[in-house]
């Protein structure tokens, strides 16, 4: 049965946020606290990193995670491939490198952004082996197939993945139709919603939940979430079969 491990579900000031004293950047409950977003998705098949943070050292001993098949980019954000160096430590135990996908503007920008991983240089330590695709369309990972669903990040065009009946959406503040198209039938979506007041480049959770209800999930998830949001008090304002993820969220799918 493949899984969903939640490694961060935070912004990219994560939670708590530096110098905030606000109550959710204080509170006890360890679903306040939030690295930057992250997800890892684990079947007999393959183990896929959707992003990889900033958090991603600390993620991945938190979660023991040694293997990974496959890294899927929704955009070039540091708070989304600001990890990207650690992969190192992966790559000394798998002793391979490691593909990431991504549209062309993403694959660009990790070429400019980490240009030393790709030309001659002094290795020291080493560097992160890892192979850039462009993709367009269905891939298939070790036999599972992963469907890009191109959406909007403000003007930024950037990419969710759809694997079987499991799709992930982050930092979008648009879906066109025919990416609503190929999210039909889900039993569970992960989708982002910043905070409750409007954002120029994000959804806010009323954008979110009508998002939600448009393509009808079984189950829904918000991720990418700011410090305005108190987990055990606002999880009461959610309506019936959306929750908001937290980091550590383990969840078991139903094959495809």
């Amino acid at each position: 049965m493949p899984e969903v491990i939640f490694l961060g579900t935070g912004t990219s000031d994560g939670v708590p946020t530096i110098g905030c004293d606000c109550v959710t950047c204080r509170s006890k409950d360890r679903r306040d606290k939030r690295f930057r977003s992250s997800i890892y998705y684990v079947s007999e098949k393959c183990k896929l990193l959707i992003d990889i943070s900033p958090d991603f050292r600390l993620q991945a001993l938190t979660h023991n995670i040694r293997w990974i098949d496959a890294i899927l980019i929704t955009h070039s954000h540091n708070d989304h491939i600001g990890g990207l160096d650690d992969v190192r430590s992966i790559n000394f135990i798998m002793k391979k490198a490691i593909p990431i996908y991504g549209n062309i503007e993403a694959i660009e920008e990790i070429k400019n952004r980490y240009s030393y991983i790709f030309r001659k240089t002094q290795e020291g330590g080493g560097k992160p082996q890892v192979n850039l695709q462009v993709i367009k369309d269905i891939v298939e990972i070790n036999g599972t197939p992963v469907i890009p669903v191109p959406v909007m990040h403000g003007e930024i065009p950037i990419l969710g993945y759809r694997i079987g009946n499991f799709a992930y959406i982050t930092d979008a503040s648009c879906i066109p139709k025919e990416s609503l198209d190929k999210l039909k039938g889900l039993e569970v979506l992960v989708i982002n919603a910043l905070r409750f007041e409007k954002h120029p480049t994000h959804f806010n959770l009323e954008e979110a939940l009508n998002v939600i209800d448009l393509i009808k999930p079984k189950e829904a998830y918000l991720t990418h979430l700011t410090h305005r949001f108190l987990h055990k008090r606002d999880s009461k304002i959610l309506p019936r079969g959306v929750k908001f993820a937290y980091d550590g969220l383990n969840l078991k799918l139903i094959s495809p």
